[in-house]
């Protein structure tokens, strides 16, 4: 029998934490679409899926504390997402935390349901979805008991996700949902989904 999906242990975080480069400098979770913050429209999505929410931000943390959450910055010294994902691991008080991208607003309303399942079937402390083409590494549930070994690898230099998810050896959930885990990337990314009155409606 599957096993249920624990939602009073799972704190979820929102990543909100890169320097949006592709877009100007630009806050990616701050971006407008249809009158509100690509962050909200992620939580929204992500809340209902967890005990708790928490946000991983750098900068604009009095914004980001409106979405009614904590808002942790990355430990000293550490950079990348991998650290916000260690700030948040080190943070909850729960024994999973659910991962994904403040500029994803479509993203599955499943996601720790099936990241759970996927992590409990193999017997494993971390899962990761895969979209039908390819892993999307920030889209994740990782036990929190993860977090002194993730600290030791971002502190000897380590830094690429995918590179860090293949040393602990995930498990694998597959949405076949490429629309699901779209990041607004790119200006015309953005433009993309504002053309559409209801962007999440195919997920």
């Amino acid at each position: 029998m599957p096993v249920p999906y624990p939602r009073h242990q799972v704190t979820a975080l929102l990543l909100a934490g890169g320097g949006g480069s592709r877009m100007g400098g630009r806050d990616k979770g701050l971006l407008s679409l249809h009158g509100r913050p690509l962050a909200a429209w992620a939580a929204s999505r992500l809340r209902p899926q967890a005990h708790a929410l928490l946000v991983s931000a750098n900068r604009n943390a009095a914004v980001y504390a409106a979405l009614g959450a904590p808002v942790l910055a990355d430990p000293p010294g550490l950079a990348g997402p991998l650290a916000g994902v260690l700030a948040g691991l080190e943070a909850a008080a729960t024994p999973w935390l659910l991962c994904a991208p403040a500029d994803a607003p479509c993203l599955p309303p499943d996601l720790g349901p099936r990241l759970h399942r996927a992590a409990a079937g193999e017997g494993v402390p971390l899962a990761v979805a895969h979209d039908g083409s390819r892993r999307q590494h920030l889209f994740l549930l990782a036990r929190t008991a993860l977090a002194p070994r993730l600290r030791t690898w971002l502190e000897a230099g380590g830094r690429a996700a995918w590179r860090w998810l293949e040393a602990v050896g995930p498990a694998e959930a597959r949405f076949d949902s490429p629309r699901a885990f779209v990041n607004v990337n790119t200006p015309q990314a953005l433009q993309d989904l504002r053309r559409e009155a209801e962007p999440c409606s195919r997920v």
